[in-house]
């Protein structure tokens, strides 16, 4: 069983309703597709801070990390220092891990390198959507091909905390994969959005 029955009766994701802040998040944004870079980063990072923990402890600490990291406005978190990180650390509204902040970083000094170099995070991050996943496919995985690809180049470029089964989980919430279950209510508006969806150059 892939599905639940929502609250006005129509079958949605089976993960949608194992919390009832995932509800929203669900219907609005998860599998639709996004090319704005601060978003992308910010989903990126908040896949990072999930790591070994759930996804309802970041969602519920989402607008504390905004806040605390300048709305994921890379160019700025890129000259967080030292003590930027000691405030971080002594932030109760987000996830204290230094690894993880330290992560995010220098992910963002690598996002405005590869800005630099590419032109957007969008064109870049675009150009591993798979060819075709098939709804019979829909959350069945937890890597594929080319998260497992992504997740190598962006480690090269110097990247952290972006494993394969990170950056899947980042590729699923972004529309670079239209993962809703087959049956999902949700799946023939985030299949529309993708359909016309502008992918950014890259």
């Amino acid at each position: 069983m892939t599905t639940f029955t929502g609250p006005d009766g129509r079958p949605r994701c089976r993960w949608a309703g194992a919390a009832p802040e995932f509800l929203a998040y669900h219907d609005e944004e998860w599998g639709f597709p996004v090319a704005d870079d601060r978003r992308l980063f910010e989903k990126l990072s908040l896949e990072a801070f999930q790591s070994g923990l759930s996804w309802r402890t970041i969602l519920a600490k989402r607008e504390n990390f905004r806040a605390a990291f300048h709305g994921f406005d890379f160019e700025r978190v890129a000259r967080f220092g030292p003590r930027d990180v000691e405030r971080l650390l002594g932030d109760a509204g987000i996830v204290r891990h230094r690894g993880k902040i330290e992560a995010v970083i220098q992910n963002a000094r690598c996002a405005k390198e590869l800005v630099q170099r590419e032109g957007s995070l969008a064109g870049f991050f675009w150009r591993y959507e798979p060819g075709h996943w098939p709804a019979s496919q829909a959350q069945t995985a937890s890597t594929s091909p080319e998260s497992i690809a992504l997740s190598k180049d962006l480690k090269k470029l110097g990247w952290k905390f972006v494993g394969p089964t990170t950056v899947f989980a980042f590729m699923q919430a972004m529309g670079l994969v239209d993962d809703h279950a087959p049956d999902c209510t949700i799946r023939p508006a985030a299949e529309r959005a993708r359909r016309t969806f502008e992918r950014p150059l890259g």
